[in-house]
């Protein structure tokens, strides 16, 4: 009896014939097509802006109907906000946010290094056009504030960074309300002149100056919250 013969069959026939059949596209066909929604949808937003970007031209773009569009996403909104969840993964430092706070140190260092890596995440050119975006927008469309507090993930920084301050051996003793507040102004002062700059309000800062901005910012940071002690503890 002779052996059975094989044929290899070429996964872009296979999905070429599911279509034709009326079946769904393949797990890979599916993702790719998220990716391609994702793409168009990042580069609309931020060129145009959230308000002059309808779901007309995404569906356009990305080559869908609008009735695929909404298959995946409920409204502009949702998708928005995977827009922006998208831009933050990518920014996001190796291993994620814990790498922050995993065995952080001194105090001293540990705030330097979260410095750092902030300034790192919040100045590349992706993060400086949404940015750009939600200053634009956010008068005309309150629902952005609500999804960038919905995906962003400055809350949950200020809350390990007030943990990070509750180990504090040099510090008076205070309330977690008092170092989460504490952790709050330790961010904003990271991050406030140099993304002003960044943004056009001033001449963007070079790495030698934003390196020294980052150890000046701990120095006086953990100065005034070892040597006051916060109101309300």
């Amino acid at each position: 009896m002779p052996p059975a013969i094989t044929t290899a069959v070429d996964p872009a026939d296979e999905r070429s014939r599911a279509k034709r059949r009326g079946g769904r596209p393949s797990r890979e066909a599916a993702a790719r097509l998220g990716e391609q929604i994702l793409d168009v949808a990042t580069g609309l937003f931020l060129a145009n802006g959230y308000g002059a970007t309808s779901v007309e031209d995404i569906a356009r773009r990305a080559r869908i109907s609008k009735r695929t569009f909404y298959h995946r996403y409920p409204d502009k909104r949702a998708l928005f906000g995977a827009v922006i969840t998208r831009i933050v993964e990518r920014i996001r430092p190796p291993g994620g946010e814990a790498s922050l706070f995993t065995d952080p140190g001194p105090l001293d260092q540990a705030l330097l290094h979260i410095a750092r890596v902030t300034l790192r995440m919040a100045l590349t050119p992706e993060a400086l056009a949404l940015y750009r975006v939600i200053i634009s927008e956010a008068a005309r469309f309150p629902d952005i504030a609500a999804v960038i507090a919905e995906q962003g993930r400055t809350q949950k920084g200020v809350m390990q960074i007030a943990a990070l301050l509750a180990h504090d051996a040099e510090a008076k003793p205070s309330t977690p309300q008092a170092r989460e507040f504490a952790a709050a102004q330790f961010l904003q002062m990271v991050m406030a002149v140099p993304l002003r700059r960044a943004l056009g309000l001033g001449q963007p800062m070079t790495e030698g100056e934003l390196d020294a901005w980052a150890r000046n910012t701990v120095a006086l940071f953990l100065n005034g919250y070892r040597g006051v002690r916060p109101a309300g503890t």
